[in-house]
């Protein structure tokens, strides 16, 4: 499963993509999640695309570019010091999308 989590510049996002990769190994995942910015979303291959909530007005923008299911992360994401928070998040994002996560146990 490959995430790209998006924000503006890229910094906020490396925090929640490194949380959300060691939640995802913790839970005996094969998840990667990578950071990066609204401009690396139509190449960047991946099967979830995660928003930042200070991009929600820009999700029908970023959902047009990006061939996969995309969400806006919860006002409340940078608190998730575990990422076991955005790890769930994803997981239902995917599940809604009828998507099966790859490497779930």
């Amino acid at each position: 499963m490959r995430i790209l989590v998006v924000c503006g510049a890229g910094a906020s996002s490396t925090f929640v993509a490194q949380r959300l990769r060691t939640a995802a190994a913790a839970a005996g995942l094969d998840w990667d999640a990578t950071a990066g910015m609204e401009s690396s979303v139509s190449d960047s291959g991946s099967d979830l695309v995660l928003v930042g909530p200070h991009l929600s007005d820009r999700l029908e923008a970023i959902r047009t570019r990006a061939h996969a299911p995309v969400a806006v992360l919860p006002h409340d994401v940078f608190a998730d010091r575990d990422g076991s928070r955005t790890l769930v998040f994803a997981r239902s994002i995917l599940a809604a999308a009828g998507d099966t996560p790859k490497g779930t146990p």
